[in-house]
């Protein structure tokens, strides 16, 4: 028997809006409706927790009305999202909208469609997203974006036919699951460690993306043909967990990818043929959408909130939970029950190939060093808040592209995110590298895709990040040190964005105190220098250091021998960035430099305002 195609397809296009609107709907979260931590959690979760509760009134409909009315409110909320309207409340009322839809679709699509259309549709999503850079469609302006958009908002409701029948449904275990894959696949397939310094080679590319892209193609490929032994099942379910482990070690590299295989092959073995009724498969997908919100709400948590345990652990359980259901239905299930077999092909192996190839084709070859002549440079230090301006849109491109005309030596990072499906899933770093042409050494904070980076084409000599004690803030930080060259001399730079100032300050005073009194970036966190010795290496200390000039741990840092020259250019307020009122973000200097210039440039692209300044070396016998 063959796949239902339209069913099919029209399910994988479905999902592929759906997940559009939910990689608008959970930045919206954190920089509209909770805007820098203003909003209490509580309050944020409540608010999330409500667009994934209303569609159990759809309990109320009749599964038809439900298809047809979740899909039309979809393609309207992704159309609105497009044109920027109202993005907070629009992506909210897409996510219950897509619930709604697949309601409907549990009771009208045919079971041996579901499957493929499940793993096709997070298969599609998720390749796109990788070949748009984790730029999505919505957050770019121009009409071929427009027409992508459209196409595929056509293409879905062309697609749309309830049937006029009764149709063998798929099993509430197939679609109750489809919640845990979107969390499993969401995190796995973007919030894998990425390469520090880059941009990484062309074999990186290929194997990252390409291990990636492949692990898709073939969990869809497994959802077309279901194991036809328990021990299968068994087998997968395991190795399901083993990957989901992965996500306990810092370590974590793309290689984690192949839980969404396993995640497939699991999938594809639920719809083996059982015995009707008793099932409530519409009741089942909304609940597996309360798991997706829930899990992913607690996995985030973590970094706000101390939960007492690695947040890795949720990935675990959610995989074991997997992993057992589906055992569970396996043995149930009459062995001797003929199983569908549809038949695979060489078309996805193909097009996997030609996405990989696609990917390497637009990687960017890694900028010369270039040596600095003279003893001037220009730095920017900017928190760039995930890459989301303060209309709650991606502005990533416009960020470098003002980074770029300042024509920056240095460019340090704070807020850097490269993966989180919490934010859209895509990497701030590599995306602004390119648009600055430079090469970027990036320092892990609060986990491996999330921290601080510093960029520039200068020659750089040492490199090494600092953990930062925690002193009670679970969010992590950390003190990037960098010795680089300027004319020949060497420059110290302590990059950080203290989380708790009070008890960051004096550790972060200690290291550029070593780093100036001559130590290796390496050693400077490990024995900190006298107070008194003498000043052998210029230091910059620069970041969102959360301290305000007048503050006790501003205090600490001077006494450090770090001097605050924006104070002779105005003392520009850096903090919020569409109202500033105190400076919080710094760049702060020992002997051996001075600034010619500084400035806070008004800029929407953040909820910070960035720190713009020329320096000039001078001699350390010199106040700076």
């Amino acid at each position: 028997m063959t796949i239902p195609r339209g069913p099919a397809i029209m399910l994988a296009l479905g999902l592929v809006l759906l997940l559009d609107v939910l990689r608008v709907f959970l930045p919206s979260l954190i920089t509209l409706f909770g805007r820098a931590g203003e909003t209490p959690p509580e309050l944020m979760g409540l608010y999330a927790a409500a667009w994934f509760i209303l569609p159990f009134l759809a309990l109320l409909a009749k599964p038809r009305h439900a298809l047809l009315g979740g899909a039309a409110a979809l393609v309207l909320t992704r159309i609105l999202l497009q044109a920027g309207v109202s993005q907070l409340h629009v992506a909210s009322a897409g996510v219950t909208a897509g619930l709604v839809f697949l309601y409907g679709c549990a009771h009208t699509v045919p079971r041996r469609a579901v499957p493929v259309g499940v793993m096709g549709g997070l298969s599609l999503s998720l390749i796109v997203h990788l070949l748009l850079d984790g730029v999505d469609l919505v957050w770019r302006d121009g009409l071929v974006p427009w027409l992508a958009a459209l196409c595929v908002c056509a293409a879905f409701l062309s697609l749309l036919r309830p049937p006029a029948a009764e149709v063998d449904r798929a099993p509430a275990l197939t679609w109750f699951l489809l919640g845990p894959a979107m969390l499993l696949t969401g995190v796995a397939a973007t919030g894998w460690a990425k390469p520090e310094d880059g941009p990484p080679a062309l074999w990186q590319v290929i194997m990252g993306t390409g291990l990636i892209v492949l692990v898709l193609v073939a969990a869809g490929v497994r959802a077309v043909r279901p194991p036809s032994s328990p021990v299968l099942d068994l087998g997968a379910g395991v190795l399901l967990v083993l990957c989901a482990v992965t996500f306990l070690f810092e370590s974590f590299t793309s290689a984690g990818a192949l839980l969404i295989l396993w995640l497939g092959f699991l999938l594809a073995g639920t719809v083996r043929p059982e015995r009707p009724g008793g099932r409530r498969p519409g009741v089942a997908v909304l609940g597996g959408g309360l798991v997706f919100f829930v899990g992913l709400f607690v996995y985030y948590a973590a970094y706000d909130m101390s939960l007492g345990f690695p947040n890795g652990l949720i990935l675990i359980v959610v995989a074991v939970l997997v992993a057992a259901l589906t055992v569970v239905k396996a043995l149930a299930v009459d062995s001797s029950a003929v199983q569908e077999r549809a038949p695979g092909g060489w078309l996805p192996p193909a097009v996997a190939v030609l996405l990989v190839g696609l990917v390497t084709l637009g990687t960017p070859s890694a900028p010369p060093v270039r040596a600095k002549q003279g003893d001037t440079f220009t730095l920017i230090a900017y928190n760039i808040r995930m890459g989301y301006g303060l209309d709650g849109r991606l502005s990533l491109d416009k960020i470098g592209a003002w980074a770029a005309a300042q024509k920056p030596d240095v460019v340090l990072l704070s807020e850097v995110d490269r993966g989180w499906l919490l934010n859209g899933g895509h990497d701030d770093l590599a995306r602004i590298a390119r648009r600055l042409g430079m090469r970027y050494h990036f320092a892990p904070a609060a986990d491996q895709v999330w921290g601080d980076a510093l960029l520039t084409n200068l020659p750089v000599k040492q490199v090494h990040s600092h953990p930062l004690g925690a002193h009670d803030y679970p969010t992590g930080a950390q003190a990037q040190t960098v010795v680089l060259e300027v004319g020949g001399r060497e420059v110290g730079i302590v990059n950080t964005h203290l989380q708790a100032p009070e008890g960051q300050a004096p550790e972060v005073a200690a290291i550029a105190r070593a780093l100036a009194a001559g130590r290796d970036a390496d050693e400077a966190g490990r024995g900190a220098a006298g107070a008194g010795e003498q000043v052998r290496r210029p230091v910059i200390l620069a970041g969102d250091l959360n301290t305000r000039p007048t503050d006790p741990a501003m205090e600490v840092l001077k006494a450090a021998g770090l001097s605050d020259p924006l104070t002779a250019f105005g003392d520009p307020p850096t903090s919020p960035a569409d109202a500033p009122k105190e400076r919080i973000d710094h760049v702060l200097l020992t002997k051996g430099l001075t600034a010619i210039s500084a400035q806070a440039p008004r800029l929407p692209y953040s909820d910070h305002l960035p720190v713009l300044t020329t320096l000039r070396l001078t001699s350390v016998d010199q106040e700076g």
